[in-house]
Formats: C-alpha cells, sequence, structure tokens
C-alpha cells in the first residue's frame, strides 16, 4: 500500500528539535573534579541509551536525577558515590536549552509544523523563544494529563491536528516513545539519529535536512 501524501509534520522536542550543548562538557568537567576520567563517546552512548530505557518525569528534580546518573555511572563501571551525584547535577543542572543547528532545513518545509512531547509547560516559552511561531501546535503531556508512549497521548494529537494519522509526518528520538506508538497510531514515523547509535533502524535519518525528500517521495 502506497502512503498517503504528507500534510503535516510532528515532532518530538527534546533531543529532537532542542538539547542543551553544554551537557556532556559539564558532566565530564564534573567526573574530573572527582578524579575520574571517561571516553566522550561511552558517556554519550550508555547517556542515551538509559535515556531510552529509564522513564522520565515531566518535571525532573534532584531526586531523579541522582537515580538516572547512578545508573549511567554504573554503566560505565564507576561507583555513583553521594559527593558525585551532587557535582554532577550541580554542574548540569539548568543549562539553556538550544535547537539544533539542522533545524534551519524546516524553513524548507512549506507544511504546518506542530510538537508533541513529554515535557513541561515552560516548552511553550521554550520553542516561541527559540523558533518563533513557527509551530502551529505545541502539545505537551503536563497539560493534557498523559504521556507518551501512551497511545491516547497520539491520539488526542491526531484529533487536535485533525488529518488523517498517515497524513502526519512524525519526527522523534527515540524508538520506545516515539517512534513504535506513533506507527502504531498511524503516524508516518522516522527516527531522527544524528549520532548513528540506532543503525538497524530502516525509517531513521541522521539530520533534519533529509525531511523534506521524505515529504516528497509521498505519494
Amino acid at each position: 500500500m502506497m502512503s498517503l501524501k504528507i500534510k503535516y509534520v510532528l515532532f518530538d522536542a527534546a533531543n529532537t528539535l532542542i538539547w542543551k550543548p553544554g551537557l556532556f562538557h559539564r558532566y565530564i568537567a564534573a567526573l574530573e573534579q572527582n578524579g575520574i576520567s571517561v571516553d566522550p563517546h561511552d558517556l554519550r552512548r550508555n547517556h542515551k541509551l538509559l535515556s531510552e530505557a529509564l522513564k522520565f518525569p515531566d518535571r525532573t528534580s534532584e531526586t531523579f536525577y541522582a537515580y538516572f546518573n547512578s545508573e549511567v555511572l554504573l554503566s560505565l563501571g564507576i561507583i555513583p558515590g553521594e559527593k558525585l551525584l551532587k557535582d554532577i547535577f550541580d554542574a548540569c543542572t539548568y543549562l539553556e536549552w538550544n535547537k539544533y543547528e539542522d533545524t534551519v532545513f524546516l524553513d524548507q518545509l512549506d507544511l504546518p509544523l506542530g510538537i508533541l512531547s513529554n515535557f513541561n509547560k515552560s516548552l511553550q516559552t521554550h520553542i516561541k523563544g527559540l523558533f518563533g511561531d513557527r509551530f502551529r501546535n505545541i502539545i505537551v503531556s503536563e497539560e493534557v494529563g498523559v504521556a507518551k508512549p501512551a497511545a491516547e497521548f497520539y491520539k488526542g494529537a491526531i484529533r487536535t491536528i485533525g488529518v488523517d494519522p498517515g497524513e502526519i509526518l512524525y519526527i522523534g528520538d527515540s524508538l520506545k516513545l516515539d517512534v513504535i506508538p506513533a506507527m502504531a497510531c498511524g503516524l508516518q514515523a522516522w527516527l531522527i539519529d544524528r549520532d548513528g547509535w540506532f543503525r538497524a533502524v530502516d525509517r531513521r535519518i541522521g539530520s533534519f535536512s533529509e525531511i523534506a525528500a521524505i515529504c516528497n517521495k509521498q505519494l
């Protein structure tokens, strides 16, 4: 069966459209202050894989990050002491969100855009500060009371957007939270994998520069 023509492009937010560029530099600096050296590649990979495996709340906290960073450190063979966890949290918390450089390619899309994200209400402010009014809909889990990977979160977005789910292209950075549930709800879902961690995935792009081509191939 041929795909429907794309009429709307929907995105995840964190680590899809926006990220914190200074995160890993600060993380490594905190480790080095405690006499610990790690391979930056290993840290980024393990951090990403655990982000995929562990559930993030809409609003994170020092308690949550103590748990999450303990798992990251253990995956690297590092014992997560209380001081080390505090130093990492202090170094990495409240960093500024920024948009990925390849979001410039969104200007090539003559289509309405939206966001569906497990996030708190502050996302509206972050996105408008970085992108202006480019996104027609910004739907966040804290506001609607349901979160990914729940099908109802996606189905609610489909109702809000008002087009056939097969006419929506969805882009996210997580198989578990984004691609699999979006496809189950009938959306045309693709994984954004800028670091090439998930090479076995067929519906995968390495840059937003590829989105226009996906839209143009639809029949």
